[in-house]
């Protein structure tokens, strides 16, 4: 790049007049397709993947300090528990794409989460995923205050600061 500056990789958390997301650019390579140059339907799960992993991570947390102990009272994980998905037109190699990611809900132990993949404007997937998080032995376990509040700062409907 010209500026000598490292484009910030994580996406970014966007506030505005809707209400506050994460969003995630992505350019869609040839192995994110079939034989016929369009996005394969596994690829926008992927997608929907890093933009809550990349959420995380500007949240003040990430995955690796999670699975660690670091951020949490014992190591621990979120994993998805349940997943609707609604996959609306088609896209291509070499688009560009966006991921956004709202946080729908709370529950004591679980996140539920919005995501909407656009391009151009024009929405080809969107999905809504339930996260839990749980023990490295599988056991569910309360969301920290600190992760608590985060996420609430963003859940969906709630206006900026």
């Amino acid at each position: 790049m010209s500026t000598g500056t490292w484009p910030d990789i994580s996406g970014r958390i966007v506030r505005d007049e809707s209400g506050q997301r994460h969003v995630l650019p992505v350019r869609v390579y040839f192995e994110d397709t079939d034989a016929g140059g369009v996005i394969y339907h596994a690829s926008y799960i992927r997608y929907a993947e890093r933009g809550r992993t990349d959420f995380l991570r500007l949240l003040g947390t990430d995955a690796r300090r999670m699975i660690d102990g670091t951020d949490t009272r014992e190591p621990a994980a979120f994993v998805v528990r349940r997943m609707i998905v609604d996959y609306l037109r088609a896209g291509r190699m070499d688009d560009l794409l966006e991921v956004e990611t709202r946080v729908k809900e709370l529950g004591g132990a679980s996140v539920t989460l919005l995501h909407e993949i656009t391009c151009n404007g024009k929405r080809l997937f969107e999905a809504e995923v339930t996260v839990v998080l749980v023990s490295m032995a599988g056991k569910p376990l309360r969301l920290s205050d600190a992760v608590r509040g985060a996420f609430l700062a963003h859940q969906k409907g709630q206006a900026s600061a």
